[in-house]
């Protein structure tokens, strides 16, 4: 499987990753927030297909480049049902942060909890984890977690969005994410990655 992770946006520096298919070559892009120019040169590099683009959650800085990314590749767009209607009001909330983000095309899927992603020869699993938002996900696959801004090494996502909520967000990690694998590598939407077994020890907010 290949795994890359790129920081994005000079803003806020959300992490995008591509997940690719070694055999097939078929890729998927996760939260491509910005700097779409260079997610495709990276793809192009590895010789990668997208049949996916897939957000994580509905925030602008994790979807800005759905656009342009859906028009060169053709590629279909994946995101939560519940944080589908987000990606057609990305201007009025980025402007709420003094940014302009065009509005995203509108899902052509929308996942809930339990469904799979397949691409090549590769599943990720959708796991509904809201809290930062109401329809945030997390993607399993093989020890590796895709998490959005759900968890961050020693932190996780902000609440005080309107949809935002605590209670959830703990409750998601606790009981969906912290019975996976201690192994379990974690790719967290901002930052540097970390493992289950890391922050089931040492996260302020679970110990």
């Amino acid at each position: 499987m290949i795994i890359k992770m790129l920081a994005l946006g000079p803003m806020f520096m959300a992490n995008c990753f591509i997940v690719g298919c070694e055999e097939t070559k078929q890729a998927v892009v996760i939260d491509p927030g910005d700097e779409v120019d260079r997610i495709l040169m990276v793809l192009s590099d590895l010789k990668l297909t997208v049949k996916y683009i897939i957000n994580t959650h509905g925030h602008f800085d994790h979807v800005g480049g759905n656009k342009k990314l859906k028009e060169v590749t053709g590629a279909e767009l994946i995101i939560h049902k519940l944080d589908a209607p987000m990606l057609l009001h990305l201007s009025d909330f980025s402007a709420m942060f003094g940014m302009n983000v065009e509005n995203s095309p509108p899902a052509d899927i929308e996942v809930e909890e339990g469904d799979d992603i397949s691409f090549g020869n590769i599943s990720l699993k959708v796991i509904h984890t809201p809290g930062h938002s109401p329809g945030g996900i997390s993607l399993y696959t093989d020890g590796h977690v895709f998490v959005g801004d759900t968890l961050f090494a020693g932190s996780i996502g902000r609440t005080d969005f309107p949809d935002g909520d605590m209670n959830a967000l703990l409750k998601g990690v606790r009981e969906k994410l912290f019975i996976l694998d201690d192994e379990t590598v974690v790719y967290p939407g901002h930052m540097a990655t970390t493992s289950i077994g890391v922050e089931k020890k040492t996260n302020m907010f679970f110990r």
